[in-house]
Formats: structure tokens, sequence, C-alpha cells
């Protein structure tokens, strides 16, 4: 009954960590990166990586969560293909 137990805890670790390698934030995004819009703007830098891969920004003292569907990285860069004005509407 024991070994039954520590299999299973066994199996759900593997699956936790397959899991949080396939998101899309442990790939993309980091705590303090720079986020640049799709036109080249500098947006401001990652405030908190959500468990879904989008970013928080505080931008003009809003918090502003852009989708992870919108970003990708380039040699270091994360860049949303949001325009700036697009991502000063989201809410």
């Amino acid at each position: 009954m024991k070994s039954s137990w520590i299999v299973a805890a066994a199996l759900a670790f593997v699956a936790a960590t397959a899991v949080a390698q396939d998101s899309p934030s442990a790939a993309l995004a980091a705590k303090g990166q720079m986020v640049v819009a799709a036109n080249g703007s500098r947006l401001g830098s990652v405030y908190r990586v959500v468990s879904d891969g989008s970013v928080q920004l505080i931008i003009d003292g809003k918090m502003i969560t852009v989708p992870a569907a919108t970003l990708s990285s380039s040699d270091g860069k994360l860049a949303t293909s949001l325009t700036k004005s697009e991502v000063l509407s989201l809410h």
C-alpha cells in the first residue's frame, strides 16, 4: 500500500513538471523583462507572469494583462503583437 502511494506521488510530480515546462510563461516571460509593442515602443517591464502565460504590466498606474497568445520572444526580447494603443485599451 505504501509503495503505491509513492508511485502515485511520483507520477503527479512528473505530470506537474511537464505541464510547467509546456506553459508559455515558463518559456517566454520573466518578471522584470521589458515588453515591446508591435510598433517597437517600450511598454514596461513585467510585473507578474500569470499561470496561463499572460503577463501583467503597470502602465500609468493601471494593471494591464497582456494575453499570452500575443506574446513572442526573440533574442531574449519579449514582444506583443498588439500596438501600444491596443494594450492600453485592455482592462
